[in-house]
Protein backbone atom coordinates (compact mmCIF):
# COMPACT_ATOMS: atom_id res chain seq x y z
CA UNK A 1 0.00 0.00 0.00
CA UNK A 2 1.36 3.44 -0.96
CA UNK A 3 2.40 5.83 1.80
CA UNK A 4 0.01 8.42 0.32
CA UNK A 5 -2.94 6.05 0.13
CA UNK A 6 -6.29 7.45 1.34
CA UNK A 7 -6.50 4.39 3.59
CA UNK A 8 -3.72 5.89 5.69
CA UNK A 9 -5.71 9.09 6.06
CA UNK A 10 -8.73 7.08 7.22
CA UNK A 11 -6.54 5.29 9.76
CA UNK A 12 -5.25 8.62 11.08
CA UNK A 13 -8.78 10.00 11.31
CA UNK A 14 -10.09 6.84 12.98
CA UNK A 15 -7.26 6.77 15.53
CA UNK A 16 -7.74 10.45 16.40
CA UNK A 17 -11.50 9.97 16.74
CA UNK A 18 -11.04 6.94 19.01
CA UNK A 19 -8.52 8.80 21.17
CA UNK A 20 -10.85 11.78 21.61
CA UNK A 21 -13.82 9.51 22.32
CA UNK A 22 -11.94 7.65 25.07
CA UNK A 23 -10.71 10.93 26.54
CA UNK A 24 -14.20 12.45 26.65
CA UNK A 25 -15.86 9.30 28.05
CA UNK A 26 -13.45 8.86 30.93
CA UNK A 27 -13.64 12.13 32.77
CA UNK A 28 -12.18 11.89 36.27
CA UNK A 29 -14.48 12.01 39.27
CA UNK A 30 -15.10 15.45 40.73
CA UNK A 31 -16.75 16.64 43.93
CA UNK A 32 -19.69 18.84 43.11
CA UNK A 33 -21.21 21.48 45.35
CA UNK A 34 -24.66 20.20 44.49
CA UNK A 35 -26.06 18.00 47.24
CA UNK A 36 -27.59 15.34 45.01
CA UNK A 37 -26.99 14.20 41.47
CA UNK A 38 -29.14 11.57 39.81
CA UNK A 39 -27.61 8.51 38.17
CA UNK A 40 -28.78 9.60 34.72
CA UNK A 41 -27.47 13.14 35.24
CA UNK A 42 -24.16 11.79 36.47
CA UNK A 43 -23.82 9.61 33.37
CA UNK A 44 -24.54 12.58 31.11
CA UNK A 45 -21.91 14.60 32.95
CA UNK A 46 -19.29 11.96 32.29
CA UNK A 47 -19.68 12.04 28.49
CA UNK A 48 -19.17 15.02 26.24
CA UNK A 49 -19.98 16.00 22.66
CA UNK A 50 -19.16 19.05 20.56
CA UNK A 51 -21.68 21.84 21.22
CA UNK A 52 -23.98 22.83 18.37
CA UNK A 53 -25.90 25.72 19.96
CA UNK A 54 -25.69 28.21 22.80
CA UNK A 55 -27.51 26.07 25.36
CA UNK A 56 -25.24 23.08 24.81
CA UNK A 57 -22.23 25.37 24.98
CA UNK A 58 -23.36 26.75 28.34
CA UNK A 59 -23.96 23.25 29.71
CA UNK A 60 -20.53 21.98 28.63
CA UNK A 61 -18.83 25.13 29.93
CA UNK A 62 -20.49 24.66 33.32
CA UNK A 63 -19.54 20.99 33.48
CA UNK A 64 -15.92 21.52 32.49
CA UNK A 65 -15.58 24.51 34.79
CA UNK A 66 -16.59 22.26 37.69
CA UNK A 67 -14.02 19.65 36.65
CA UNK A 68 -11.37 22.30 36.13
CA UNK A 69 -11.36 23.19 39.82
CA UNK A 70 -9.97 19.73 40.66
CA UNK A 71 -8.60 18.44 37.36
CA UNK A 72 -7.14 21.43 35.52
CA UNK A 73 -4.62 19.34 33.59
CA UNK A 74 -7.24 16.91 32.31
CA UNK A 75 -9.60 19.69 31.19
CA UNK A 76 -6.72 21.44 29.43
CA UNK A 77 -5.71 18.18 27.69
CA UNK A 78 -9.32 17.51 26.63
CA UNK A 79 -9.80 21.04 25.31
CA UNK A 80 -6.52 21.04 23.36
CA UNK A 81 -7.25 17.60 21.91
CA UNK A 82 -10.75 18.59 20.79
CA UNK A 83 -9.50 21.84 19.27
CA UNK A 84 -6.69 20.16 17.34
CA UNK A 85 -9.10 17.46 16.15
CA UNK A 86 -11.47 20.02 14.63
CA UNK A 87 -8.68 22.05 13.03
CA UNK A 88 -6.73 19.07 11.72
CA UNK A 89 -9.68 17.52 9.91
CA UNK A 90 -11.25 20.84 8.81
CA UNK A 91 -14.42 20.30 10.87
CA UNK A 92 -16.58 23.45 11.22
CA UNK A 93 -17.42 24.82 14.64
CA UNK A 94 -14.14 26.11 16.05
CA UNK A 95 -15.86 29.35 17.07
CA UNK A 96 -17.71 27.39 19.77
CA UNK A 97 -14.39 26.20 21.14
CA UNK A 98 -12.99 29.74 21.06
CA UNK A 99 -15.93 30.87 23.19
CA UNK A 100 -15.45 27.88 25.48
CA UNK A 101 -11.79 28.85 25.92
CA UNK A 102 -12.84 32.25 27.23
CA UNK A 103 -15.35 30.71 29.62
CA UNK A 104 -12.86 28.15 30.99
CA UNK A 105 -9.49 29.88 30.93
CA UNK A 106 -10.22 33.60 30.92
CA UNK A 107 -9.46 36.23 28.27
CA UNK A 108 -5.68 36.08 27.99
CA UNK A 109 -4.86 32.41 28.52
CA UNK A 110 -7.90 31.53 26.41
CA UNK A 111 -6.73 33.79 23.60
CA UNK A 112 -3.18 32.41 23.71
CA UNK A 113 -4.48 28.84 23.58
CA UNK A 114 -6.79 29.56 20.64
CA UNK A 115 -4.10 31.30 18.59
CA UNK A 116 -1.52 28.56 19.14
CA UNK A 117 -3.94 25.66 18.72
CA UNK A 118 -5.48 27.18 15.59
CA UNK A 119 -2.04 27.50 13.99
CA UNK A 120 -0.88 24.02 15.02
CA UNK A 121 -4.13 22.32 13.99
CA UNK A 122 -4.22 24.14 10.65
CA UNK A 123 -0.60 23.09 10.07
CA UNK A 124 -1.59 19.46 10.64
CA UNK A 125 -4.39 19.99 8.10
CA UNK A 126 -1.85 21.53 5.69
CA UNK A 127 0.43 18.49 6.03
CA UNK A 128 -2.42 16.00 5.60
CA UNK A 129 -3.66 17.82 2.52
CA UNK A 130 -0.16 17.85 1.04
CA UNK A 131 0.20 14.12 1.63
CA UNK A 132 -3.29 12.86 0.78
CA UNK A 133 -5.59 15.60 -0.49
CA UNK A 134 -4.24 17.03 -3.74
CA UNK A 135 -6.29 14.92 -6.15
CA UNK A 136 -9.47 15.34 -4.09
CA UNK A 137 -9.13 19.14 -3.83
CA UNK A 138 -8.31 19.59 -7.53
CA UNK A 139 -11.24 17.39 -8.55
CA UNK A 140 -13.72 18.78 -5.99
CA UNK A 141 -12.95 22.54 -6.20
CA UNK A 142 -11.41 23.19 -9.65
CA UNK A 143 -12.87 26.69 -10.20
CA UNK A 144 -12.24 28.02 -6.69
CA UNK A 145 -8.74 26.59 -6.73
CA UNK A 146 -7.97 28.22 -10.09
CA UNK A 147 -9.16 31.63 -8.84
CA UNK A 148 -7.15 31.37 -5.64
CA UNK A 149 -4.07 30.19 -7.54
CA UNK A 150 -4.28 33.22 -9.83
CA UNK A 151 -4.49 35.56 -6.83
CA UNK A 152 -1.57 33.85 -5.09
CA UNK A 153 0.56 34.21 -8.21
CA UNK A 154 -0.35 37.89 -8.53
CA UNK A 155 0.73 38.49 -4.93
CA UNK A 156 3.72 36.14 -4.83
CA UNK A 157 6.13 38.99 -3.95
CA UNK A 158 3.99 40.01 -0.97
CA UNK A 159 2.45 36.63 -0.23
CA UNK A 160 2.53 36.87 3.56
CA UNK A 161 0.47 40.09 3.57
CA UNK A 162 -1.97 38.62 1.07
CA UNK A 163 -2.42 35.60 3.35
CA UNK A 164 -2.97 37.96 6.27
CA UNK A 165 -5.71 39.71 4.29
CA UNK A 166 -7.42 36.39 3.60
CA UNK A 167 -7.29 35.43 7.28
CA UNK A 168 -8.45 38.84 8.49
CA UNK A 169 -11.28 38.99 5.98
CA UNK A 170 -14.36 37.75 7.90
CA UNK A 171 -15.96 35.86 4.99
CA UNK A 172 -12.94 33.77 3.96
CA UNK A 173 -13.42 30.02 4.66
CA UNK A 174 -10.31 29.13 6.65
CA UNK A 175 -10.75 25.40 6.12
CA UNK A 176 -10.49 25.95 2.35
CA UNK A 177 -7.28 27.95 2.74
CA UNK A 178 -5.85 25.20 4.95
CA UNK A 179 -6.41 22.40 2.44
CA UNK A 180 -5.44 24.37 -0.67
CA UNK A 181 -2.30 26.14 0.57
CA UNK A 182 0.07 23.17 0.06
CA UNK A 183 -1.29 22.68 -3.46
CA UNK A 184 -0.58 26.36 -4.22
CA UNK A 185 3.00 25.98 -2.91
CA UNK A 186 2.49 28.36 0.00
CA UNK A 187 5.59 28.14 2.27
CA UNK A 188 4.77 26.52 5.59
CA UNK A 189 6.31 29.38 7.60
CA UNK A 190 4.15 31.95 5.78
CA UNK A 191 1.13 29.73 6.32
CA UNK A 192 1.75 29.24 10.05
CA UNK A 193 2.44 32.82 11.06
CA UNK A 194 -0.32 34.24 8.87
CA UNK A 195 -2.75 32.16 10.94
CA UNK A 196 -1.27 33.21 14.28
CA UNK A 197 -1.55 36.89 13.37
CA UNK A 198 -4.45 36.82 10.92
CA UNK A 199 -6.96 35.05 13.16
CA UNK A 200 -5.99 37.00 16.28
CA UNK A 201 -8.82 39.58 16.01
CA UNK A 202 -11.55 36.99 15.44
CA UNK A 203 -10.20 34.71 18.18
CA UNK A 204 -10.10 37.69 20.53
CA UNK A 205 -13.76 38.52 19.84
CA UNK A 206 -14.82 34.90 20.42
CA UNK A 207 -12.80 34.53 23.62
CA UNK A 208 -14.16 37.81 25.00
CA UNK A 209 -17.67 36.53 24.24
CA UNK A 210 -16.88 33.39 26.24
CA UNK A 211 -15.97 35.50 29.27
CA UNK A 212 -19.59 36.76 29.36
CA UNK A 213 -21.17 33.50 28.18
CA UNK A 214 -23.78 33.51 30.96
CA UNK A 215 -24.94 37.01 29.96
CA UNK A 216 -25.44 36.64 26.21
CA UNK A 217 -28.70 35.43 24.67
CA UNK A 218 -27.51 34.75 21.13
CA UNK A 219 -24.30 34.05 19.23
CA UNK A 220 -25.41 36.50 16.53
CA UNK A 221 -23.20 39.02 18.32
CA UNK A 222 -20.21 37.35 16.64
CA UNK A 223 -21.60 38.11 13.19
CA UNK A 224 -23.05 41.57 13.73
CA UNK A 225 -22.41 44.22 11.09
CA UNK A 226 -20.20 46.25 13.42
CA UNK A 227 -17.91 43.26 14.02
CA UNK A 228 -17.78 42.36 10.32
CA UNK A 229 -16.96 45.96 9.34
CA UNK A 230 -14.13 46.11 11.89
CA UNK A 231 -12.64 42.84 10.67
CA UNK A 232 -12.95 44.01 7.06
CA UNK A 233 -11.15 47.25 7.95
CA UNK A 234 -8.31 45.26 9.53
CA UNK A 235 -8.14 43.09 6.42
CA UNK A 236 -7.83 46.14 4.18
CA UNK A 237 -4.99 47.48 6.33
CA UNK A 238 -3.16 44.17 5.81
CA UNK A 239 -3.19 44.82 2.05
CA UNK A 240 -1.28 48.10 2.38
CA UNK A 241 2.23 46.60 2.88
CA UNK A 242 1.62 44.20 0.01
CA UNK A 243 0.54 47.03 -2.28
CA UNK A 244 3.66 49.01 -1.35
CA UNK A 245 5.91 46.02 -2.04
CA UNK A 246 4.19 45.38 -5.38
CA UNK A 247 4.56 49.06 -6.35
CA UNK A 248 8.25 49.08 -5.42
CA UNK A 249 8.83 45.84 -7.35
CA UNK A 250 7.18 47.24 -10.47
CA UNK A 251 9.18 50.48 -10.11
CA UNK A 252 12.48 48.60 -9.78
CA UNK A 253 11.55 46.40 -12.75
CA UNK A 254 10.79 49.49 -14.81
CA UNK A 255 14.13 51.01 -13.88
CA UNK A 256 15.95 47.83 -14.88
CA UNK A 257 14.15 47.71 -18.23
CA UNK A 258 14.88 51.38 -18.84
CA UNK A 259 18.53 50.95 -17.95
CA UNK A 260 18.71 47.90 -20.19
CA UNK A 261 17.38 49.91 -23.14
CA UNK A 262 19.91 52.66 -22.46
CA UNK A 263 22.79 50.17 -22.32
CA UNK A 264 21.64 48.50 -25.53
CA UNK A 265 21.42 51.89 -27.22
CA UNK A 266 24.98 52.73 -26.23
CA UNK A 267 26.26 49.40 -27.50
CA UNK A 268 24.50 49.97 -30.82
CA UNK A 269 26.10 53.36 -31.19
Amino acid sequence: MSANSPVNLLLIFGSATFYLYVLSRNLPHATYKRESVSEEESQEQRSLTFPSDLEELRAIAGLLYSYKAEHTGYVLLLFCSAYLYKQTFAIPGSSFLNILAGALFGPWLGLALCCVLTAIGATFCFLLSRAYGKQFVVRRFPEKLAILQEKVQENRNSLFFFLLFLRFFPMTPNWFLNITSPILNVPLTHFFFSIVVGLLPYNFICVQTGCILSEISSLDILFSWSILVKLLAIAMVALVPGAVIKHCSHHQLGEKVKNGHVDNGRKTQ
